[in-house]
């Protein structure tokens, strides 16, 4: 085969060299037109050393044009995305602004719904630890934590009396209550105290029962029963409950050749104050009050004893008084701003005679009473003798 021989005439733009079709009217590089009239073109042939400057010739081939095709392009989307991704207060002040109006519609709130209350169960306060040093007791033990000697004997099992204390032993301690159970304000009278002193028994009225046979069957006036049940007459019903008062019981009848001292009296009841009461003015008047145990004779009383536990051995008062009552005298209060604690107890007493100084002598005629303790702080006023 012969080589293909390109036949198509060509001519050169005059301006930059560029080779152009033979009939191409402008140059596709430099724009020249080539157009122009014939007549200029012989000219300029004719003076032939007359040569126009041209631009250098740059020829290109294909994969260096497409090269710099995508450079341009790639120049072009670099730009276009700098320009998508600038700051938003320049795109908010590049882009017109419009206000919208916004229409609110109220929204129903709900009914809040109250809780239903439910009881917490408390947590019960876990006692206190304390080991007893020498001279304690429990009414000094109780003072200084604020509870009731009570309340310690009941929790360490102790004797009513809290006798048993030793050093170094380990006391449970209960914590005190937030609320102070009040002090009685008036003492009983003496009518008050015995009625509370009686012994009462209820009795369920049997068939065939009258008010006299209950009454004789319990040596005890029928006036007595009908005081103390509210009867208006004689007459009981079967299955009636009644009130029999025992310390109104009669007298044995008959009389007595020769005089007989009485049996033994039962043991005092102490009313007044609680146990473990507190007392802390001088103003304070501390009243010891007790139960009657029947009408004494002439010869007997009823023997107080208050010791000052505190102080120690030696320091105590013992006073015979016919009533049911007791004021202790305030000079017997301590002045040493100290905390005491002071043990009393009553027992009836009969007068036996008379020593060589005219003093009566005394001897017990019962059983001796629960002991019970209160305490005293602060300064005992001071007793001017009057002249």
């Amino acid at each position: 085969m012969s080589a293909e021989t390109t036949t198509n005439p060509t001519k050169l733009c005059p301006t930059c060299g560029t080779r152009l079709s033979q009939d191409a009217t402008r140059c596709l590089v430099c724009g020249t037109n080539l157009a122009a009239p014939q007549v200029e073109r012989t000219s300029r042939t004719a003076r032939g050393a007359v040569q126009g400057s041209r631009m250098p010739e740059i020829t290109l081939s294909l994969p260096a044009a497409l090269g710099l095709l995508a450079l341009f392009l790639t120049i072009g989307a670099v730009l276009v995305y700098l320009a998508l991704n600038q700051r938003p207060s320049q795109a908010a002040e590049a882009l017109p602004t419009s206000t919208a109006t916004l229409t609110e519609t109220p929204t129903l709130s709900p009914t809040p719904v109250t809780p239903t209350p439910t009881d917490t169960p408390q947590p019960t306060p876990t006692p206190l630890s304390y080991t007893v040093k020498l001279g304690d007791t429990c009414g000094l033990i109780a003072y200084s934590f604020g509870v009731s000697v009570q309340s310690i004997v009941l929790l360490n099992n102790l004797p009513a009396d809290c006798s048993t204390l030793y050093e170094n032993q380990q006391l449970l301690i209960p914590q005190p209550t937030p609320t102070v159970t009040a002090l009685p304000t008036s003492t009983l009278s003496s009518a008050e105290a015995t009625e509370a002193a009686c012994e009462k028994l209820p009795y369920t009225v049997q068939e065939n029962d009258t008010l006299s046979s209950i009454s004789l069957n319990y040596n005890v006036s029928s006036d007595a029963i009908r005081e103390y049940n509210g009867l208006v007459n004689d007459v009981v019903r079967f299955g009636q409950v009644l009130i029999i008062p025992l310390c109104r019981r009669n007298a044995t009848p008959g009389p007595s050749p020769t005089p007989t001292l009485p049996p033994p009296y039962p043991a005092v009841n102490l009313l007044l104050p609680p146990d473990g009461a507190p007392f802390s003015t001088a103003n304070d008047i501390i009243t010891l009050q007790w139960a009657s145990v029947g009408a004494l004779r002439e010869n007997e009383a009823y023997a107080v004893t208050v010791e000052d536990v505190t102080e120690g051995q030696g320091r105590k008062l013992v006073e015979y008084v016919s009533d049911t009552k007791y004021i202790v005298p305030v000079t017997f209060l301590p002045n040493d701003k100290v905390p005491h604690v002071f043990r009393w107890f009553v027992v009836p007493a009969r007068q036996m005679g008379t020593d060589d100084d005219g003093n009566p002598i005394w001897d017990t005629a019962g059983a001796v009473s629960a002991a019970r303790v209160f305490t005293w702080f602060g300064t005992a006023p001071i007793v001017t003798p009057a002249p």
